[in-house]
């Protein structure tokens, strides 16, 4: 009890200022709404923290056949946002349970599904409306009934490769539905119920009203319960109310993916919560995947959310980009969600009643930007972080004009609306001679050593810094006098764009070239340092100079450590980030988030990577070739649940460990079934992914000591005297204490290249 109760206080110390008063011009605005006859009436709901700070309800939710005033309480036919508070949360709670995976093709739980080339559409493509699916197919493939529909659903063909184009499809969604029911053996009203309305007591939340259960095709019933429900437009001259107003959702009984829940604004507070929370019906870890920006082409998803967007889906007319998620539904329904200031937004209308008119645009532009007013500021001093890249983009370059520049980069450097470098340069009149491309190559897609090549678009030749050269020669920087670093890095001293950093210093110096940086966050953070430092007399392409794993440090920081203590005569100009903060994770950022290499597919990968990583060159696999490459490890002769439980035993902060078996499909272990256990992150902030990794290594050997096989197992770690204690039993806490001491002098010692504010 003592425990919550500081759990609360520490919650509320932390929320934002927010001042309820502002909140008062929201009635104006709908009252306004209601004038404009753009809506009948509206129950309108904002949540800060834990605590509904407003909650009123406006007008009227029925006009025909008679006048009924609105109240708070009144069930809205939720339209669209069905998707992800039904569908989406189904989906990913499947996921949790192990028995789907984001990469799972559709045609694995639904054979028939793989008709007309549609054997490559992933369950991620359909959460992020980039399947190639239409957006909604023929009415009349709906005529005969639901499991008509669905076959028929099975048997479209595709309008477009997925993952080529997004267009936001209602068909994606209902094939999610059905996944739901297939993959959970139960109708997904019935699993959403038991899974996600039932555990956050979302009574009045369901895909029919319970009321009319069994009565489906009955017209104008009169039961108790239709009176709380908003009638919305008309099907057969008649009002529609507590049937789905969606008339494919309508055809399938009122059970779809994409439309057919009822719910409350009560009731989406509590959903809203959960999210702001971070726990509930799902992991911390899944509302990340949840919730986190994803590249479509074109803009941003999330995997099941609008995001970047602002409230009225215009990009920054609330929020800044990065900084909310949320949906909006046909009906006049919309949620929108910032998780930085823990405010969430409610806004229920039947904008459709009673003539499938109306519009419930303007008020949510309205209400978004009262709300943002609210937060004291809050929203308004949040501005996204500008890339070195962007800000010179800005000024077209003009610090590079008449210079002839080599640039080194891949496929994540990119302005924020995602130019190229090498297009943006070019497309500003830069002369540029070369590309050099780091592991991974320019597009960051290989896995293997990378030769050279020659751009397709550009004609200039691409010279690999990951094959037979790991320096660019004196021969590639022929006619160059200007080298240009553009990479993201990931904030770990084995990640190797940062070797390659340094010998792009190197070579500056060596062949007199002026080296510009353009500094990128640390998506990890530039606060915390943690791991020893390496052993004397070690630098290696994983190596490359003395700093800890966690280094906490960006490239641009980095190139000016590395430019002093190797004492490089080299030109060095760091084009510095705007509006980033160490303290901040890249999720803070408003940044897309562009997988760095093919494994680092997430950010909670990165953030467990410095530890996760320490131990790959050994016998266990660390997730290559799943879908959860860093995040879950394992290997045939483990016994996963004697690991989970001995490593939550260990009471690790941030983190929980549950045993699963996967059979990876590349690299070590390759379609061998292995044991082991998923990372789940419970705490962004306070997980230690090194002390992580340490106290794995001591598990491991102790647990499996004639099994493991730890002869590679300082590839990565590099500090003789963990290795030793690894392999003598020494208790993981005594091992993590011993290289404190070094870590604090390097924060010390780095002090003097810091260029961002905590």
């Amino acid at each position: 009890m003592r425990k919550s109760f500081a759990i609360l206080l520490l919650l509320a110390a932390s929320l934002p200022a927010f001042d309820k008063t502002r909140l008062d011009a929201i009635d104006g605005a709908v009252e306004k709404a209601i004038a404009r006859k753009e809506i009948p009436g509206a129950v309108v709901l904002v949540l800060h923290g834990d605590d509904i700070v407003y909650r009123k309800a406006f007008g009227n939710r029925a006009l025909e056949p008679k006048v009924e005033p609105m109240t708070v309480d009144t069930i809205f036919d939720m339209a669209s946002i069905t998707k992800p508070v039904a569908t989406g949360t189904s989906i990913h709670k499947l996921i949790e349970m192990g028995k789907l995976k984001t990469t799972d093709t559709v045609a694995k739980h639904w054979p028939e599904f793989a008709a007309n080339g549609k054997d490559k559409v992933t369950i991620e493509h359909c959460l992020l409306h980039t399947s190639g699916l239409t957006a909604d197919n023929s009415i009349k493939d709906y005529a005969n009934g639901r499991e008509e529909a669905i076959k028929k659903v099975a048997g479209l063909k595709l309008e477009a490769p997925p993952g080529t184009r997004f267009k936001y499809s209602d068909v994606g969604f209902i094939v999610l539905g059905v996944l739901v029911e297939r993959i959970s053996g139960e109708p997904l009203d019935v699993f959403a119920t038991k899974n996600v309305f039932e555990p956050l007591a979302m009574g009045d939340s369901n895909y029919l009203p319970t009321a009319l259960r069994g009565s489906f095709n009955v017209a104008n019933i009169a039961i108790p319960d239709l009176n709380r429900i908003a009638p919305t437009g008309q099907r057969d001259k008649k009002i529609i109310r507590g049937f789905v107003h969606d008339p494919r959702a309508f055809a399938m009984d009122g059970v779809a993916g994409h439309a057919g829940l009822f719910s409350t604004a009560d009731d989406l507070a509590r959903y809203c919560r959960m999210l702001m929370n971070g726990e509930g019906v799902l992991s911390k870890e899944s509302f990340k995947r949840f919730t986190e920006p994803h590249k479509v082409p074109g803009g941003q998803r999330s995997l099941g959310w609008d995001v970047a967007t602002g409230f009225s889906g215009q990009r920054g007319n609330l929020f800044p980009a990065g900084e909310g998620f949320g949906h909006t539904g046909f009906t006049g329904t919309s949620i929108w969600i910032d998780p930085s200031s823990k405010t969430a937004i409610i806004i229920l209308t039947n904008r459709v009643h009673p003539n499938d008119k109306g519009n419930a645009s303007p008020l949510r532009r309205e209400v978004a930007n009262i709300v943002a007013s609210a937060t004291d500021g809050v929203a308004a001093r949040r501005k996204p972080v500008k890339t070195g890249l962007d800000l010179m983009a800005e000024s077209k370059f003009a610090a590079l004009k008449g210079k002839n520049v080599g640039i080194v980069t891949n496929h994540t450097g990119k302005t924020a609306d995602g130019t190229s470098i090498i297009d943006a340069m070019t497309a500003a009149g830069v002369n540029v001679v070369a590309l050099f491309s780091p592991e991974h190559g320019i597009r960051g897609e290989k896995d293997e050593k990378v030769g050279d090549s020659k751009d397709e678009k550009t004609g200039l030749p691409i010279y690999s810094l990951y094959g037979q050269h790991r320096k660019p020669t004196a021969k590639m920087l022929e006619g160059i006098d200007t080298l240009v670093y553009d990479i993201q890095d990931i904030g770990c001293r084995f990640y190797t764009y940062i070797s390659t950093l340094g010998m792009i210093l190197e070579a500056g110096a060596e062949n007199k070239l002026d080296v510009f940086v353009f500094d990128r966050p640390n998506p990890i953070g530039g606060s915390l340092v943690e791991g020893p430092l390496l052993d004397d007399g070690i630098s290696n392409f994983v190596a490359y100079h003395k700093i800890p794993l966690r280094h906490g440090l960006t490239v641009g920081e980095l190139a000016q450590m590395f430019k002093a203590e190797r004492k490089l005569d080299v030109k060095l100009q760091v084009v510095k980030c705007q509006n980033w903060r160490r303290g901040e994770t890249f999720d803070h950022t408003g940044l897309p988030w562009r997988n760095p290499s093919p494994n680092m597919r997430h950010l909670i990968a990165a953030v467990l990577y410095p530890g996760i990583g320490l131990i790959e060159f050994t016998n266990v696999s660390v997730g290559r070739g799943t879908e959860r490459p860093f995040e879950w490890i394992g290997a045939p002769w483990i016994d996963g649940r004697k690991l989970a439980s001995a490593l939550n035993a260990a009471g690790l902060p941030g983190v929980s460990f549950l045993p699963t078996s996967r059979t990876p499909s590349s690299s070590k272990h390759a379609g061998k079934e292995c044991h082991g256990v998923d990372i789940i992150v419970t705490d962004w902030n306070a997980v230690k992914p090194v002390e992580l990794g340490i106290t794995l290594a001591v598990t491991l050997r102790k647990l499996f000591p004639k099994e493991w096989d730890t002869t590679r197992l300082n590839t990565l770690l590099l500090h003789k005297a963990t290795l030793a204690g690894i392999l003598a039993g020494k208790p993981a806490p005594e091992l993590n204490a011993a290289w404190q001491a070094d870590a604090e002098a390097f924060r010390d010692r780095r002090k003097k290249f810091l260029i961002y504010p905590q």
